[in-house]
């Protein structure tokens, strides 16, 4: 670790743009005593504010991480933190595996004939896009941490490549995939799920690719006419499979000079098979000539093929093969997390985090630099905030992690480095991550107790869409994303996974919130956003199709601020344990609904989920007293409002189970929990959804209900137990 020479004076000219007057603010001239001078409209047009020019800044060379490049943009940013005011700012540098292709032996795919033969060979690389023909160093499609290996043998189309995909294809299809090399499409679930599934089945290779059918918008031109994918595009991503671990050879400690490390060899949850991503117009030479049944129509795509299964080709190419060359290596490499901090004035020994990454496949024009570029502005008003006076209650920690889309390991790596004192004193982390993958609507993820502060946010700051003037980003969210069925209120969604939020979340149990802006899910099927993890995401396709006026990133931008300040400044933390405790009966009740489904099997075993609904019961009525407390605590008396606090803050933590959910010991959090069958998904009680997802492939049936019962014991015990903390103290 080292620190940033607070001397230095560099100054960028975007800084002394006057396109960059508060963006964030209006005239603060004053210390704020709300967080609503924040968020008030800013005098600037939100067109030039300076979003755009750090937006621009930020994507015009690629920077994976690892690479010298992404070193150069964290000690650019650290500097610009320091100029801004930040009390302190330091580089903190981990040594984690990561992995890359080989220049000298490109990854493909080939088809080849009955002597051998190559006679087709997929792209090394994507078309570069116009306007960036000349730089270098851009990374070709490769799904990182793959196996090497040049596997060969007939083909097999497994759909989406979920569970119950492979499930139909062996039971309802009677095909096998053992020494099998299988086709996958993109969506629905984790890339590394897909190959777990594969490996489980028996598959000796993997290939995935981008169907239109999943990542492209009805009428819409590909890039660089409009934002759907061309043909060429392909996704990069990771694909292992480490369930919260960081670093796979110190899981659990910091990767740092002095810890021991595993061997490769014994590493669990890095695949054993090749890998690779193709774009679909390769995809295409693959599917056009497989022989075997006709799919279901679920199975189907949009690609000019009939997707059949398989295995092998038919006809006059029923003699070929594929066959895979991929050559990627997976190597010790140092990354570099900048951590910023702003001391609190009242309370220094508590932490608000703002946390996003800051490493991308190739240019990261919304993964993640949409989401980086408001960090770097919200430090930026922080700064103006602080030369004006002010100074939070809190301590503000900020962070650009690095390595991220290597499986979040710098963020992982920092809190094992600190965990110890984040435990004791974290408050929240907000997290950072790109701040728009669609052009309807806001779309947040967050623990329940902040889902009345997020409400009350949102209702101060301006719906960012043209003909919505006068109108607020909650009316607007409201409008379009209602929570129908339980409540006449925005949509809030379950914190899963895949961002940096999880090692904070799940595994310390420290309140989490994020927030972008996103598609309409009812009417955009598509899967995430269509050119996401290719060479084009750009900072054009952002200013030309996702958002030319910027009022959206400002938009995000203000509502992560907002949090941040309140969490911050606000002297009783805006934390509402009655809100946890309607949304855990409502989880309860999910639970029983999910377990009803085998109602034969529940009698004959014996599965009651009476205990849970009585620690429910209990916890409601705990809640329901604090928060009557809490209306009529003395706050002159920095005591009990110090207590109170305590209460609020160590609730998350009382959820966090230290055994860990069943095979994933650092998913930690009894309620909340990626799927195991998909990482991006969040569950409830995940403990009891995944005992209840695994019966029906399980040997032994009685067993499997026996773990059923157990983890409702685990949850009820743990609700009850947390309940218990928000009593008065003795």
């Amino acid at each position: 670790m080292y620190s940033i020479n607070t001397t230095h004076t560099f100054s960028p000219t975007w800084m002394q743009s006057k396109d960059c007057s508060d963006p964030l603010m209006f005239h603060v001239t004053t210390p704020p005593t709300t967080y609503t001078s924040l968020l008030l409209k800013s005098t600037a047009s939100p067109a030039t504010n300076c979003l755009h020019p750090l937006h621009r800044k930020f994507t015009r060379l690629p920077h994976l991480a690892g690479t010298e490049q992404n070193l150069r943009y964290a000690e650019q940013i650290g500097k610009e933190w320091l100029e801004f005011g930040l009390d302190t700012v330091e580089m903190v540098p981990y040594d984690v595996l990561l992995s890359y292709p080989n220049k000298s032996q490109p990854n493909y795919i080939s088809i080849v004939d009955q002597f051998g033969s190559e006679v087709f060979n997929t792209s090394l690389a994507e078309p570069v896009p116009e306007g960036y023909e000349d730089v270098s160093n851009i990374v070709p499609p490769y799904s990182a941490f793959s196996a090497k290996g040049q596997p060969e043998g007939d083909l097999v189309y497994v759909n989406y490549g979920r569970t119950e995909d492979f499930s139909q294809l062996e039971k309802d299809m009677g095909i096998n995939v053992t020494g099998k090399i299988v086709i996958i499409r993109y969506g629905k679930i984790f890339r590394g799920n897909k190959v777990t599934n594969a490996m489980l089945a028996g598959a000796k290779g993997v290939i995935l690719f981008s169907d239109p059918a999943d990542y492209c918008a009805v009428g819409v031109q590909s890039y660089p006419h409009g934002w759907n994918l061309p043909g060429g595009g392909a996704q990069r991503g990771n694909i292992f499979n480490m369930n919260g671990a960081g670093d796979p050879l110190t899981p659990g400690y910091p990767a740092k000079e002095y810890t021991y490390r595993s061997n490769l060899e014994n590493v669990v949850g890095l695949p054993n098979i090749p890998v690779h991503p193709i774009g679909y117009n390769d995809a295409i030479h693959l599917l056009k000539n497989m022989g075997g049944q006709i799919p279901p129509n679920n199975w189907k795509g949009t690609l000019d093929v009939s997707y059949r299964i398989g295995p092998g080709f038919t006809g006059d190419f029923k003699s070929q093969k594929v066959r895979m060359n991929i050559h990627t290596n997976n190597q010790v490499t140092r990354i570099h997390n900048v951590i910023g901090r702003i001391r609190g004035a009242l309370e220094p020994d508590r932490y608000v985090i703002l946390g996003g990454h800051r490493d991308a496949w190739v240019f990261g024009g919304i993964d993640p630099m949409s989401g980086a570029a408001v960090v770097h502005e919200i430090v930026r008003t922080f700064g103006l905030l602080l030369r004006k006076g002010w100074r939070p209650r809190r301590t503000i920690i900020f962070a650009s992690w690095d390595a991220e889309e290597f499986g979040l390991q710098g963020s992982t790596e920092w809190a094992e480095d600190n965990a110890k004192m984040l435990q004791e004193r974290a408050v929240g982390y907000v997290n950072a991550d790109s701040a728009i993958e669609g052009m309807y609507t806001l779309r947040v993820d967050c623990t329940p107790s902040l889902h009345t502060l997020v409400y009350d946010l949102t209702k101060q700051i301006a719906s960012p869409e043209e003909g919505e003037e006068g109108v607020s980003l909650y009316e607007s969210w409201h409008k379009r994303d209602n929570w129908t069925n339980d409540r006449d209120a925005p949509r809030i969604s379950k914190l899963g996974s895949g961002s940096d939020f999880e090692a904070y979340f799940i595994r310390l149990g420290i309140a989490a919130a994020r927030a972008r802006y996103t598609k309409n899910k009812e009417t955009e099927r598509y899967s995430s956003y269509p050119v996401y993890h290719s060479v084009y995401e750009t900072f054009e396709l952002v200013d030309k199709f996702y958002d030319p006026t910027f009022k959206r990133l400002r938009a995000v931008a203000q509502v992560r601020a907002g949090l941040i300040f309140q969490l911050a400044e606000s002297q009783l933390l805006p934390l509402d344990v009655n809100q946890y405790a309607d949304s855990l009966g409502k989880y309860a009740q999910s639970i029983v609904q999910l377990a009803q489904r085998h109602p034969q099997e529940m009698t004959k075993y014996e599965v009651s989920f009476d205990a849970l609904f009585s620690a429910v019961g209990n916890f409601s009525v705990a809640a329901r007293d604090f928060h009557e407390r809490l209306q009529t605590l003395n706050r002159e008396d920095p005591m009990p409002v110090r207590v109170m606090n305590d209460q609020l803050m160590y609730l998350e933590r009382a959820f966090i189970d230290p055994m860990g959910l069943p095979g994933r010991p650092f998913y930690r959090h009894v309620i909340f929990a990626p799927s195991s069958h998909n990482k991006y998904a969040g569950e409830s009680f995940p403990g009891i959804y995944d005992a209840l997802f695994d019966i029906k492939n399980s040997a032994d049936t009685a067993k499997a209900w026996e773990e059923v019962k157990h983890q409702i014991s685990i949850a009820a015990f743990t609700v009850h137990a947390a309940g218990m903390t928000l009593t008065p103290p003795a």
